[in-house]
């Protein structure tokens, strides 16, 4: 935008359209669009007043009035960044798309952008999901009212020279320096991802580290991290908007259980979460795209159950600040016959419900003192979790009862997966689901030793 304006060639403006997401009522929405445009105009083309148009106005001609008069008004052909359009929903949505086909059609006869940019996660055609919204927009004969959309571009992820560069540039500018540490740790958190690269970034030097003297660790990113997941900073709390989505939780719930996807999925609904970039294929196997995600999607759909559970962190905790593993698995299976069992029924991904309930106790428990990883992944078949806390790291395997030979593959799997993390003991959490087994039968505890490594398995 600003390499434009401070041309001669284009004028520029940028619109957040993220305060007129969720509205589908199109005299509301398109009111505070329009506000977002006289900001816009006012923040990137001095000395241009915006035009002028009335609160009560027709809301199906609002935009494309609006932008053709500031079209008269700047004396270079005009460009538009309206960013987080793909938050528009239902009418909001029809109307807004419509005015700027209407204005591209008649461009040629009155004055319009020479350019419009939707930026989002989305693709235009993915923009109308319901079928209230097809409905609506029918009379175009596409899914879509924008049907002229010239040119769709994806941002691909950094590559980590490309991360290696971008900290460079601050750190010529500054003179603060990113550690070798830091700069791999953005990397392996994001994957390259450019919002949350910059979002980790910016979180460090223009927040938590603001004295150029201070030289930034792997700490400084990790506690960044943490702060974007919890304020649930726009792109995050977009993305968490899309777990509600059916045709995202039919992916992602068997994922978060590592099974395979059912045969009602089709090609189109996996390309939607590729380029939505919350999924990637990895050799083969699609899985969550970075870290980052793997843990944004299973703390958002277990925050309510944590924030209501009835436990204190500090229960768990020896005299030396360390966790104690034994009771904290005794208090779970406790926990999981009385309230448990019965409130993993409530949620939205029911099938992954057991799964996401041993999460939402244990992040309940961490919260404040450590970090939990999480790797699951179509066809893996078991979610792994691994705990860090007070410089102790421990792994802990999940998986559903199928049959008789459940035991033994979820030893195999976490035999595999201490090797990877180095460790020498570990947890086993199995789901009896089965409602004609007695309770006493469920709740087992049993200590095996297994190629040297000591194993616990948690009947649950």
């Amino acid at each position: 935008m600003r390499h434009y304006n401070t041309g001669d060639r284009f004028a520029c403006i940028w619109v957040d359209l993220e305060s007129a997401r969720e509205d589908p009522e199109p005299q509301s929405g398109m009111w505070t669009i329009l506000q977002n445009l006289d900001e816009a105009v006012l923040r990137n083309l001095p000395g241009v007043a915006p035009p002028p148009w009335a609160p009560d106005g027709n809301p199906s001609t609002a935009v494309l009035h609006y932008l053709r008069e500031l079209c008269r008004r700047v004396s270079r052909p005009l460009v538009v960044l309206f960013d987080e359009a793909d938050g528009l929903v239902g009418r909001t949505m029809v109307a807004f798309l419509t005015q700027l086909r209407q204005g591209y059609l008649a461009r040629t006869e009155l004055p319009f952008a020479y350019s419009v940019a939707l930026i989002g996660m989305r693709q235009v055609r993915d923009y109308a999901l319901s079928r209230k919204d097809q409905h609506a927009v029918s009379w175009l004969g596409t899914t879509s009212p924008f049907n002229i959309t010239a040119e769709s571009s994806t941002l691909l992820p950094f590559t980590p020279e490309d991360v290696r560069e971008l900290l460079g540039q601050h750190t010529t500018r500054t003179g603060q320096v990113f550690s070798e540490d830091a700069v791999e740790r953005i990397f392996y958190l994001s994957q390259g991802h450019p919002w949350l690269v910059n979002a980790m970034a910016d979180q460090i030097v223009n927040r938590d580290a603001e004295d150029r003297s201070v030289f930034i660790t792997a700490a400084h990113v990790d506690a960044a991290k943490e702060t974007i997941i919890l304020q649930r900073r726009t792109h995050i709390d977009s993305l968490i908007n899309k777990l509600r989505e059916p045709r995202v939780r039919q992916i992602i719930e068997p994922m978060l259980m590592g099974r395979h996807l059912s045969g009602d999925v089709l090609d189109d609904d996996v390309a939607y979460l590729l380029g939505l970039g919350l999924c990637r294929i990895k050799n083969g196997v699609m899985e969550i795209a970075n870290p980052i995600y793997k843990e944004v999607i299973p703390r958002a759909l277990t925050f309510v159950k944590q924030i209501s559970l009835g436990v204190e962190p500090a229960w768990y905790r020896r005299p030396d600040g360390k966790l104690d593993m034994p009771k904290l698995m005794r208090e779970w299976q406790e926990f999981w016959r009385e309230d448990g069992h019965l409130a993993a029924e409530g949620f939205a991904y029911q099938e992954a419900g057991p799964h996401l309930m041993m999460m939402a106790f244990l992040q309940r428990i961490i919260n404040g003192g450590g970090r939990i990883e999480r790797e699951y992944a179509l066809g893996r078949g078991a979610l792994d979790l691994l705990i860090s806390f007070a410089g102790e790291r421990h792994a802990i395997e999940v998986k559903l009862r199928r049959d008789t030979t459940t035991g033994v593959r979820a030893l195999t799997q976490l035999l595999r997966y201490l090797d990877q993390a180095g460790l020498s003991q570990g947890w086993v959490v199995i789901f009896d689901l089965r409602k004609e087994v007695p309770w006493a039968e469920k709740l087992t505890t049993e200590e095996v030793e297994i190629e040297g490594k000591r194993i616990w398995v948690i009947g649950s």
